[in-house]
Parts: C-alpha cells; sequence; structure tokens
C-alpha cells in the first residue's frame, strides 16, 4: 500500500514546497476576487479639452478668462517628443483624473492622473507622444467621482439574472432526466428483467448504454450540443438533460432492485400482469427515493452548470468565463459569490425535502 502511494506521488508530481514558493502570484487575485462588485454610487464625469496642432508653427501660449472649467496649454503646436505644461482651471475642487492625448482618428492614449487642488486647479507636464497622428491633436482631461446614494451594481444586476437561468437551466435539465431515466430504469432493473430471455437482453442493453452514456463528461457533451443547436442555455438543457438520464437511470434502477420483494410476490401470485406488479408493487416503494434523487440531481446540476457555461452551455458560467478572460476579477468575484449562496441554499432546500420524503 505505502508503495502504491509513493507510485502515484510520483506520478502526480505533487510538490508542496511550490504552495509556499509562488503564493505571491495569487495573492493579488485572491484579493479582488474577496472585493465582488455588489455596490456602487451613481458617477458624474467633468471632461475638459484643449486643441493641439502637430506642426512648426510659431506658438502662442493660450490665455483663459471666465469661471467655466477649461484646459490651457503653454504651446498650442509643436512636434513629438516636445514638453508641454497643462493647466486646468475652474474644475471640479479636490478630486483625481486622468489626462489623455487623442489624435486626429480619435485614438485615445493616457498620459497621466492629476489631482485638483481646492481651487479647481492643476498643472502637469506632458509630453506630445509619439502616438499623435494627423495635424488636429487633443489634450483631454477627465474627472470622475461618485455622487447619490448606494445601488445595486451593474455586475450584481446581471449576475442575479445569470443565477436565475442558471437555476431553471438545472431544473430544466434535471425534470428531462427524471421523465426519460424513470420507464429506463424498470428496464434497467435485474430483478425485473432477468426473468426470460428477451427481458435479459433488454436489461443488459439499456445498463451498457447508461453506462456508456455516463461516462461522457456534460463538458464533453455540451460542446457537442453548443455546435449543434448553437451557443447558449438551451445547450446547457441538452448537456445536462443527456448526463442526468444516465446518473438518475442507474440509481433509480438499483433502487428497484433493493426493493422489498413480498408484495410483488403476493401481487403476481394472485394473477397480475406485469405492469399492474410494477404499478401497485414496486412504484410505490420507490417513489419516495425517486423523488429525493431527482432533488439532489437538481442540486447537482445547479453546479455543474457553471462548468457547462464555459464553453457556451449558457447560465453564470458563461458569464463568469468572460469576467475571468478580461480579468474583471472583482465581477467575478460576484458570480462565484452568488454560485456559492445559490448552491449552499438548493443543498440546504434538497437536504430538508430528501428527509421528508424518505
Amino acid at each position: 500500500m505505502l508503495s502504491l502511494y509513493s507510485y502515484g506521488w510520483k506520478v502526480t508530481e505533487i510538490d508542496l514546497g511550490e504552495l509556499f514558493r509562488d503564493f505571491h502570484l495569487v495573492t493579488p487575485l485572491v484579493k479582488e476576487l474577496a472585493q465582488p462588485d455588489l455596490l456602487t454610487r451613481e458617477k458624474e464625469t467633468q471632461i475638459v479639452e484643449a486643441g493641439f496642432f502637430l506642426s512648426q508653427k510659431t506658438n502662442i501660449p493660450q490665455v483663459h478668462e471666465g469661471t467655466n472649467p477649461a484646459l490651457v496649454l503653454s504651446r498650442q503646436s509643436g512636434e513629438i517628443s516636445d514638453t508641454l505644461t497643462v493647466r486646468g482651471l475652474n474644475m471640479k475642487p479636490e478630486e483625481s483624473g486622468t489626462l489623455y492625448w487623442v489624435n486626429a482618428i480619435e485614438q485615445e492614449f493616457p498620459l497621466g492622473t492629476f489631482s485638483t487642488d481646492s481651487s479647481g486647479a492643476f498643472q502637469k507636464d506632458i509630453t506630445v507622444p509619439p502616438s499623435a497622428r494627423g495635424l488636429r491633436q487633443t489634450v483631454r482631461a477627465v474627472l470622475s467621482w461618485e455622487a447619490g446614494g448606494w445601488k445595486a451594481s451593474e455586475t450584481l444586476s446581471l449576475t442575479f439574472d445569470k443565477m436565475v437561468e442558471t437555476v431553471f437551466l438545472a431544473l430544466m435539465a434535471t425534470t428531462l432526466g427524471v421523465l426519460v431515466a424513470v420507464p429506463l430504469s424498470f428496464l434497467g432493473a435485474r430483478n425485473l428483467m432477468t426473468k426470460s430471455r428477451v427481458g435479459t437482453i433488454i436489461y443488459y442493453v439499456v445498463r451498457t448504454g447508461l453506462n456508456v452514456l455516463r461516462s461522457i463528461e456534460p463538458l464533453i457533451l455540451a460542446i457537442l450540443f453548443v455546435v449543434w443547436v448553437g451557443i447558449g442555455p438551451f445547450a446547457g438543457v441538452l448537456a445536462l438533460g443527456l448526463h442526468s438520464i444516465a446518473s438518475l437511470g442507474k440509481l433509480f434502477s438499483e433502487q428497484i432492485e433493493s426493493i422489498d420483494q413480498g408484495p410483488v410476490e403476493a401481487i403476481t401470485a394472485v394473477g397480475a400482469k406485469p405492469v399492474q406488479v410494477v404499478f401497485f408493487g414496486v412504484l410505490p416503494q420507490v417513489l419516495l427515493p425517486f423523488l429525493a434523487l431527482s432533488f439532489y440531481r437538481w442540486d447537482i446540476n445547479v453546479r455543474m452548470s457553471t462548468i457547462i457555461g464555459f464553453v457556451g452551455g449558457g447560465g453564470i458560467g458563461f458569464l463568469l468565463q468572460q469576467w475571468i478572460n478580461l480579468l474583471k476579477y472583482n465581477e467575478a468575484g460576484t458570480a462565484l459569490l452568488a454560485i456559492a449562496i445559490v448552491v449552499i441554499t438548493l443543498d440546504i432546500l434538497s437536504a430538508k425535502i430528501r428527509e421528508r420524503v424518505q
């Protein structure tokens, strides 16, 4: 036994030291995930611009009079790499903003940040960037500040919508699985089907089919259905539903095989037909376990739908994958929090339901 685990340790290349050596690499990611984007405040924005010409013309300093917000440049024209001073006047006091260089084809490039003083003024030296293209250029100052009360963020609203989609995606997949798995489970029960040659053949065909289907991961099924029916929750329903048929079919048939044979033998002894034996001798014994397993499968499908979404199967997983790819880890943290809350809620709910029906 020790040699077995020793070989397994070697094959899996376990190196506990890596957990500590590179922990600093994952720390920023964990911090952002732990700060989900839940609440936000309305933002107001102030944008002020000044024109600049990319040429060697004589420079005439700008002069500003009045109380309106304005940007004043120390020179109105110049070449790439020239240095000029930008002054902001009458802007929002005590706020931070960003300076941008906008070239003639409306490409925007950040030049740095600035902070206004109590009178709404600032001064910053900048260099004409190599990205300057065309004759007419623009220096743009953007100030943003929070205003108004707190409200649910756009990320939270979008996450809520996708979590609702995820729950119902799992519900429809589970329903599909139950409707098909119930009749298949009777055909895949050894104690009911192996009493004749034809029944034995049907039993082995059904059980083999369920085992083969169960061996295919839902992620692979989701990829196939995304190609078949397109990206969206329908592909997720089909993938999870097909896998639920295989899993529930096996579990249901095992419940049937563990029933008390007394009622079945009694009904058979009085001349009941096979269909009557199933309805009056088998079904009453397995109905409650079937309900408990169905609710448990719904709980499983909610969790699995997260991964299904990564390949285009709809639900919260599709949204989570986009946020991770865009390095929006605060938004991803919101999705993870929502998944955890829903999974915990459904786990508690399904546990109570199973406790009552068993």
